[in-house]
Order: C-alpha cells, then structure tokens, then sequence
C-alpha cells in the first residue's frame, strides 16, 4: 500500500471514531504503520468530529495539514464542504448526503445550505456521493451508516487484501451486529 492520508470528518453520534478505529486495525493487517489523531471538539450528538489517519511504510506524524488529505471520508455533506482545503488535487471525496442540522440551525439562528453537494461537484475534485443512510436502512440498523460508507473506502483502497477487511470488521464490530455491519460493508463496496 501507498503512503495515503485520510481525513475521517462528520458530527457527534456517527461512527467516525469506529471508522478510524477500523482504518488503523486494516493498516497494521497490511504491515503498514499508521498514525491517528482525534479532534472531538463539541461532539456530542451534532458536534464536528475530525480524525487524520496517516498510513505508510513509516509515519511520523498523524497530523494532516491544508492540502495534504489524498481521500476525505465524510459523513455528512457540510463536513465534506468545511474540510474541503484539506483535499490535495487530485484527491476525492467520498461523502454521505445525509443532511444533520447543527444546533444554530435546528434554533433558526443559521440555515443549512441547500446547494452543498452542487459546490462540490463544481469544485473539480474526484466525488462520490451517495445515501448511506438508505443503505443501512435497508441492511438493518442506520448505525451502520459509518460501515457503509467504509466499503466504498475499501473499494478506493484495492492494495488491502478483501481477507483483511473482513478481519477487521470481526475485531472492531460487536458479535451481536456483525452481520448487519458485513452486509452494510459489502454494500458499499459495490456501491461505486
């Protein structure tokens, strides 16, 4: 696998730290280092919470700066337009369309912006979008929005083995859910 940086991004309640947590365990499985940093900021239910993960032969530092991110992995559609400068060009986005109104919103002291995926799709970086929500519906839990959106990831990640995600979803998902979250997982994957 190649040096990648990912920039995990979305709000309190959704899954990003499992998502993270996922990335680093699919990493070691390939021999590769990885790096991890958090930011939870005000996370709880409806807070931004952004997670770098670094992965390579050698990583020194699990901060990722403006313009470094080769993938942002967003899953909600404002937090992919807010970290947007820290795509590198050339990078993708892979983001949710799910729409989670942030308290100044929900109060009627902002507005959510109607057209966000239409300024990304405008802003000339590698996009793909989709409704994971729907898709975690249909497997069976909406928690498993965050599993979903990990098999698309997957699908952009083709040096890592398919037998190396499956471990991982057996070591970080609970035995009670894993079902729900391997078909959640394999959906996604097929989803590009």
């Amino acid at each position: 696998m190649k040096n990648i940086n990912i920039l995990i991004v979305g709000v309190g309640g959704q899954g990003t730290l499992l998502a993270s947590r996922f990335l680093g365990v699919a990493a070691v499985e390939s021999g590769m280092d990885v790096k991890l940093s958090e930011v939870h900021g005000m996370s709880q239910r409806g807070g931004s919470v952004i997670t770098c993960v670094k992965i390579g032969d050698k990583i020194n530092s699990p901060l990722i700066c403006e313009g470094e991110a080769d993938l942002i992995l967003s899953f909600e559609q404002v937090e992919a337009a807010r970290w947007l400068p820290y795509l590198k060009k050339g990078g993708t986005v892979i983001t949710n369309t799910q729409k989670i109104e942030s308290m100044p919103v929900i109060s009627g002291k902002a507005v959510y912006p109607d057209n966000v995926l239409e300024v990304l799709e405008k802003s000339g970086i590698n996009l793909i979008t989709l409704d994971a929500l729907s898709i975690a519906n249909e497997c069976g839990s909406p928690k498993a929005v965050n599993v979903v959106l990990l098999g698309v990831l997957a699908s952009q990640m083709k040096d890592v083995d398919m037998s190396v995600w499956n471990k991982c979803l057996e070591s970080v998902i609970p035995a009670k859910v894993l079902d729900i979250n391997k078909k959640a997982f394999e959906m996604g994957l097929k989803k590009v």
